[in-house]
């Protein structure tokens, strides 16, 4: 089962750039609720309340039941969008999207990685090219992460989406077989590292 939590929420009329820098200053945050059925609500929310609700392992993907707004009092939520400043890295605002527990719906997973590599015992290094995975599932069923073992890669091994197994009832969304661990050589490493630091210095 995905972790849940309660969430306070205030209604708001008001919107705009003067409104959202009154209620920071306050130490509250604009919101929007949305959803299939739902004309978007315009909210008020704690966001040190948010933060220790999605503090947890399941993170975004924690089932929040609000409360005390009218209209939305005991509506099932999930995190979608959050905004930070750029400097201080706290939340200014946030989307937040309606699920029916009872239909299926998408959520971003992270990837844990079991095991060390038998290439990365040979000097190779383990590379994590995609550290969350799209699922489709009941809300309740959400996984807190897809763990992935490793111990049997060696140096030049990949593991693709393809091979990755989703707990029962979960199903991986994607097109593309693509790589989502790698082990590689230390020249390999060396490459791509050399590489990050040119389009760094490029740009």
């Amino acid at each position: 089962m995905a972790p849940e939590a309660e969430l306070n929420v205030e209604l708001r009329e008001k919107t705009g750039k003067g409104v959202a820098r009154k209620l920071r200053a306050a130490g509250k945050i604009p919101a929007v609720v949305y959803g299939k059925g739902l004309e978007p609500k315009n909210i008020v929310v704690d966001p040190r309340q948010l933060e220790d609700a999605i503090a947890g392992e399941a993170g975004w993907n924690t089932l929040l039941t609000l409360r005390g707004a009218n209209g939305l009092e005991g509506k099932v939520v999930v995190l979608k969008e959050a905004d930070l400043h750029p400097l201080r890295r706290e939340m200014i605002c946030a989307d937040f999207h309606v699920i029916n527990l009872q239909e299926k719906s998408t959520f971003m997973v992270p990837v844990h990685i079991v095991g060390t590599a038998a290439g990365q015992k040979m000097g190779g290094s383990l590379q994590l090219i995609r550290h969350e995975l799209e699922v489709s599932c009941l809300p309740g069923d959400v996984p807190q992460a897809l763990e992935i073992n490793v111990s049997a890669l060696e140096i030049g091994d990949t593991i693709h989406i393809e091979e990755v197994k989703a707990p029962e009832n979960v199903e991986l969304v994607f097109d593309v077989n693509f790589t989502v661990v790698t082990v590689v050589g230390h020249k390999a490493a060396d490459d791509a590292d050399s590489s990050e630091e040119e389009e760094g210095a490029a740009e």
